[in-house]
């Protein structure tokens, strides 16, 4: 049984045991919490697809930990002008572990 889920502009699919890294997500290590925003729903021999969303169908996660990505430069110039302008970013992640999709 599988799931397409939306989550934070990305969708995902996730089965049983799926780890996903997301966009930071407010709780703490070891909570569960469940995604509802789920777009579509297979179970081995049926296929729902939602419009938007399948009603009633949940996928539940477990915190493992946050964190943060990987650093990203930005950096911009403007040729001839003597403009340079270097910036980064590091993304806050949560590290989630699926332990339930259910119709």
């Amino acid at each position: 049984m599988y799931a397409i889920v939306k989550h934070g502009g990305h969708q995902l699919k996730v089965t049983k045991g799926t780890k996903l890294t997301v966009n930071r997500l407010e709780g703490e290590i070891g909570s569960t919490l469940e995604l509802s925003d789920v777009l579509l729903l297979n179970d081995g021999t049926t296929t729902t697809v939602g419009s938007p969303t399948v009603k009633g169908a949940k996928v539940s996660a477990k915190i493992l930990g946050h964190s943060q990505g990987d650093k990203v430069i930005i950096f911009k110039k403007r040729r001839r002008q003597n403009s340079r302008r270097k910036n980064g970013f590091r993304a806050a992640l949560t590290t989630l572990e699926v332990t339930g999709v259910s119709k």
